[in-house]
């Protein structure tokens, strides 16, 4: 799926704002950002479990609604997500199965997904009035197919499915498959498919290739592969990619959807994995190019 900007943007008025609302400081942020929302006249919407750490404060005012996660992306029309990488991450998904726009503001160490830090908050004011673009980012779709529990259904990756052994560090064995034709089998600590988004993250890390998100594509990347021959992959994001459990030693291995949902995939179990129809929806407000974010990003970790 190719990176696609929309040029055509509405205003905004009914916004859902997410955090960790445990922790005291990402709460008071969180107030900063409902307040400045509410003064540009937009109804606000919040999570139910962050009630009770909401209750003390008495510096909200305006119309604020706390609901369940079930109706939570049910009346919003984008997400305010404030964090790091991972809770945007984390909330992108869902928020791309509802069709809700997504800003990220970076709380966190690298905020490659965010689009603004907290110190320009006044650029909200940018998105309630309409003026930004939308970056669409390609996900995938991910089930187990097994000969003693037929079909399960997984969920959807943005940034990528990871099969490992989680129980210790030891070789396991996978075939991966296109198709229906075997390409290769690995001995190694595992396998990761990830996305062109997912190729800067735990892919990359593995010695994977840094994909442009405008490339259609899906990267597989061996994890410590016990062979000079395993390299990286690039497919077609048409591709129907499998990977089988080969491993006997181990009771089942352990496929991971963007660092979080777990599954155990059994001997012989496929993981079936491919482009999802739906995209995650990122509201942009500036004009830096991939690589200039890339760099600027990735070099301040290595500060």
């Amino acid at each position: 799926m190719k990176k696609i900007v929309i040029r055509e943007s509405k205003a905004i008025s009914k916004v859902a704002v997410i955090t960790n609302f445990n922790i005291t400081e990402k709460r008071d942020t969180a107030v900063k950002v409902i307040n400045k929302l509410i003064s540009l006249g937009c109804k606000v919407t919040l999570p139910l479990r962050a009630l009770e750490r909401m209750s003390d404060v008495d510096t909200l005012e305006g119309n604020v609604e706390y609901l369940g996660f079930d109706k939570f992306y049910k009346d919003i029309e984008a997400l305010v997500v404030l964090g790091g990488d991972g809770t945007i991450l984390e909330n992108a998904r869902y928020a791309a199965l509802n069709g809700i726009l997504v800003l990220g503001m970076n709380l966190g160490r690298l905020g490659y997904l965010a689009e603004i830090e907290m110190n320009e908050l006044e650029k909200i004011e940018q998105v309630i009035a309409g003026n930004y673009t939308i970056e669409e980012r390609s996900m995938i779709k991910v089930h187990i197919k097994s000969e003693r529990k037929g079909k399960m259904h997984c969920g959807y990756a943005l940034n990528d499915a990871t099969i490992s052994n989680s129980a210790t560090p030891k070789l396991i064995e996978l075939e991966l498959s296109e198709n229906d034709s075997v390409i290769s089998n690995y001995r190694a600590d595992g396998i990761i498919v990830a996305t062109p988004t997912g190729s800067t993250a735990y892919s990359m890390a593995a010695g994977g290739a840094v994909v442009d998100p405008r490339l259609n594509c899906l990267c597989v990347t061996p994890i410590c592969p016990h062979s000079f021959n395993s390299k990286p992959l690039i497919f077609p994001d048409n591709a129907e990619l499998e990977i089988t459990n080969r491993c006997l030693r181990e009771k089942s291995v352990s496929l991971t959807l963007d660092g979080r949902k777990r599954f155990d995939v059994y001997y012989g179990d496929k993981v079936c994995i491919s482009r999802a129809s739906t995209t995650a929806k990122f509201i942009r407000l500036k004009t830096c190019s991939f690589y200039l974010t890339l760099r600027q990003k990735l070099s301040a970790t290595e500060r």
